[in-house]
C-alpha cells in the first residue's frame, strides 16, 4: 500500500501540475490580483458586483491593471398558472469583463461569466422583491468568484511564461 502511494505521488510530481496560489500572498498570482482595480459598474447589480470583486481581489498599492465589467441582469417569468399569473422566475446575471493594462491601455483578457437562479413568486409582493434582491446578491458573488478564478488562471499562466 505504501508503494502504491509513493508511486502515485511520483506520478503527480512529474505531470506538471503546480499550485495556483504557490507562494501565498507573496506569490505571483496573489500579487497580480492585488494589483487589479475594479472600474465603476452601473446600477444596483453593478454596485453589488464591484463590492464582491473588491472583497475577493483585495487590491493594494498602485493598480497595475483595471478590470472593466459590463453586466446584463435579467428576470424572466416561466412558471405560469391557468390564470396567467407567474409562479416562478429565473434571474440571470451575465458579465463581460476585460482586464486592461493600466499603463499601456491594452486588453490582456476579454471573457464572460454568468449564472442564474430560480425564484418562487408568492402572494406577498414584498417577499417576492426580497427574494429577487437576495438572488441578485447571491449571483453577484458567484459571478465574482468566476471572474477572480479566471483572472488567477491568467496570472498563473503569465507568471510561468515570464
Amino acid at each position: 500500500m505504501k508503494r502504491l502511494a509513493l508511486l502515485l505521488m511520483l506520478g503527480l510530481a512529474g505531470c506538471g501540475l503546480r499550485p495556483l496560489y504557490a507562494g501565498g500572498a507573496a506569490g505571483p498570482v496573489a500579487q497580480t490580483l492585488a494589483g487589479v482595480a475594479v472600474a465603476p459598474i452601473e446600477g444596483k447589480s453593478g454596485w453589488l458586483m464591484k463590492n464582491a470583486l473588491v472583497d475577493r481581489l483585495q487590491a493594494t498599492g498602485t493598480p497595475r491593471y483595471r478590470l472593466e465589467v459590463e453586466l446584463n441582469d435579467k428576470i424572466e417569468g416561466f412558471g405560469v398558472r391557468s390564470d396567467d399569473t407567474v409562479t416562478r422566475e429565473r434571474r440571470t446575471l451575465r458579465a463581460r469583463y476585460r482586464l486592461v493594462d493600466a499603463t499601456r491601455g491594452t486588453i490582456l483578457l476579454d471573457a464572460t461569466a454568468g449564472s442564474d437562479t430560480g425564484i418562487d413568486v408568492v402572494s406577498s409582493e414584498y417577499a417576492t422583491i426580497a427574494a429577487e434582491d437576495t438572488a441578485l446578491e447571491h449571483l453577484a458573488g458567484i459571478v465574482a468568484d468566476q471572474i477572480v478564478a479566471r483572472l488567477a488562471l491568467y496570472a498563473g499562466r503569465s507568471a510561468t511564461s515570464r
